[in-house]
């Protein structure tokens, strides 16, 4: 898959992400949402030549982001992400914060993107 590719994915998890929650599935709502997260930093990561083929090297993107961009928002949203994946497993995400950290989610996914292809600062 191309950097693009991952980017597309990102997107089609995050409506698959929104259908989910809409249907009373919470499980797997979380995890096509921490789908989204994941291939948007893949995308990212792609694109600039980093690794990016194990949860680590994600996590050393997204690290950089942060370091880069001056923002450690970055890494919180990429770790209420990965509460998403582990509530795909355990589903323990109350209901009322599902759609506020979701939206966190949907922010973080839609500002990677926005960044392919931009300098870093």
């Amino acid at each position: 898959m191309t950097a693009q590719d991952h980017a597309r994915a990102a997107l089609e998890f995050l409506e698959h992400s929104d259908r989910e929650f809409v249907a009373g599935d919470t499980m797997q709502g979380s995890e096509k949402l921490w789908g989204a997260a994941s291939h948007a930093v893949t995308a990212i990561a792609k694109q600039n030549g980093w690794d990016y083929g194990k949860y680590s090297h994600r996590v050393a993107a997204v690290k950089r982001l942060a370091e880069e961009y001056n923002d450690p928002w970055f890494t919180t949203a990429f770790g209420l992400a990965h509460k998403f994946h582990a509530n795909f497993y355990y589903d323990f995400i109350e209901d009322a914060m599902i759609e506020e950290e979701g939206s966190i989610i949907h922010s973080f996914v839609h500002r990677i993107l926005s960044m392919m292809e931009a300098p870093a600062p």
